[in-house]
């Protein structure tokens, strides 16, 4: 216990030595988020037929997390964690936007919702910019339209935002700092390659000289591999030649588009080690939400098995993401970490790391430093929190979890019935407990109903 209090002290000192340090020696944070990239996707997470050897390099040399969760299994709402540090319920924005599909044998209508964030949110730019940062963010927005809402008008003085045609990565715009400058192509520059650019130029424009930069935050959103899945054609040779190898279980097409994903990280490491910046920037490369594991705009996407459905289902498919995290000289490499959090814990985790305080609101979120920088620390248990009161486009119905050490509790808002699982010893939710363990259902029901009063969370209308 002592040598556990001694350690975290340091890890204050640490922050607070970093908060104090000339603006030029602050961290720099690039946050990398694919969209609906699968649990098992990249090689480093045991995936045998998708090449992605940028992204294994940089698990190899940092850290992987086995139990990094997104905090909804749709986009949007994930986004909004991530960028504000509190459960998305709170703002009533618990749907992709646009979602609005019903079942009519269901029992319940979706909840109403908010179809926006709110431009009231404090997001992580808007906090980290009066530290002396630039900010930057590139690719997938969807948090809403209204010029208030749009990304330079939330905190980031670099935006490059995809506008029309969002999941054509032919024949797409892009929003260059407002609605008034817009890039179109029109089947000339693969949409992955386009945003690897602007984030690439993002980087340069922040450097004064080798190893010298204004600090600067950069959230990169790729839009791969989301459906459509259109890949460079100049990929697809290698993985048709090997399809029959697999037995059909991979989609070519997906491991096309998922190599230009890698092949995107892979520049944006390689201008960092160029401009001598390694040693001074955390990144951090995950997912928005778990991989499209049935028919969605076309052939299968992914597969997510042993994991239980995929994106739109609040089981383990849906919510469970890869998470890595590489800082040369501050994260060792080769780790692994079993440790469980959720996207909304990184605008704590940043906090922690720069020694200044979260906005004063109601925050959801809980820093995973100590962790990050010593992957044998276990944080103590805290629960993580699913809502989604809708009908999904990937057949998820009105439903709800929590989780607290190994034990997940599912509860349907259709039916009211209520399932529980143990995750160490049964990650596909495949025996449920629920009937045999009532005691712990019912104190886990009892957290889980607690938290819903608490966010005043939206709740399905019954018909």
């Amino acid at each position: 216990m002592k040598q556990l209090v001694g350690l975290l002290f340091c890890l204050s000192l640490s922050a607070t030595t970093l908060a104090q340090t000339p603006p030029s020696t602050k961290p720099n944070i690039i946050y990398i988020l694919a969209d609906d990239l699968g649990y098992f996707d990249l090689g480093s997470y045991g995936n045998p037929y998708n090449e992605t050897p940028h992204l294994d390099s940089l698990a190899r040399q940092g850290l992987r997390f086995t139990q990094a969760y997104s905090a909804s299994p749709v986009c949007s709402p994930s986004r909004a964690a991530i960028l504000t540090g509190r459960h998305p319920a709170r703002y009533g924005l618990t749907n992709f936007i646009a979602g609005n599909r019903t079942d009519d044998t269901s029992p319940v209508n979706p909840s109403p919702w908010n179809p926006f964030l709110p431009a009231s949110a404090t997001t992580i730019a808007e906090w980290i910019r009066p530290l002396g940062y630039t900010t930057g963010m590139v690719g997938k927005w969807h948090l809403g339209n209204a010029d208030s809402l749009a990304p330079w008008n939330q905190g980031f003085d670099f935006s490059r935002m995809i506008g029309k045609n969002g999941l054509d990565y032919y024949n797409y715009s892009i929003f260059e700092d407002s609605y008034k400058t817009e890039f179109v192509d029109n089947g000339t520059k693969y949409l992955t390659d386009k945003l690897t650019d602007y984030a690439v130029e993002f980087v340069e424009k922040n450097v004064s000289k080798p190893g010298v930069a204004r600090p600067f935050f950069l959230y990169l959103t790729y839009s791969a591999p989301h459906v459509f899945i259109v890949p460079r054609g100049d990929k697809l040779k290698k993985y048709f030649l090997k399809y029959e190898k697999f037995e059909g279980r991979y989609n070519p097409n997906y491991g096309a588009m998922m190599e230009s994903l890698d092949d995107g990280v892979g520049r944006l490491m390689a201008t960092l080690r160029k401009k001598g910046l390694l040693e001074n920037t955390l990144v951090i490369f995950t997912s928005d939400n778990g991989g499209v594991g049935l028919p969605e705009l076309g052939p299968i996407p992914t597969n997510m098995e042993p994991l239980r459905k995929w994106k739109g289902h609040i089981y383990e498919g849906g919510i469970r993401i890869p998470a890595i995290m590489f800082w040369k000289g501050k994260i060792a490499p080769g780790q692994t970490s079993e440790q469980y959090f959720s996207n909304v814990d990184y605008f704590a985790t940043f906090s922690e790391l720069l020694n200044h305080p979260m906005p004063e609101v109601e925050m959801d979120s809980r820093s995973i430093l100590a962790t990050i920088l010593n992957p044998k620390i276990t944080l103590p248990d805290q629960p993580a929190y699913w809502h989604y009161p809708h009908f999904s486009n990937q057949l998820g119905r009105p439903a709800g979890a929590v989780r607290l050490g190994d034990y997940k509790l599912t509860e349907s808002y259709e039916t009211g019935e209520m399932e529980l699982y143990n995750l160490r010893e049964d990650m596909g939710e495949s025996k449920n407990l629920a009937s045999t363990m009532p005691k712990k259902k019912q104190e886990m029901a009892a957290l889980f109903k607690a938290w819903q009063k608490q966010v005043k969370a939206n709740m399905p209308v019954r018909k």
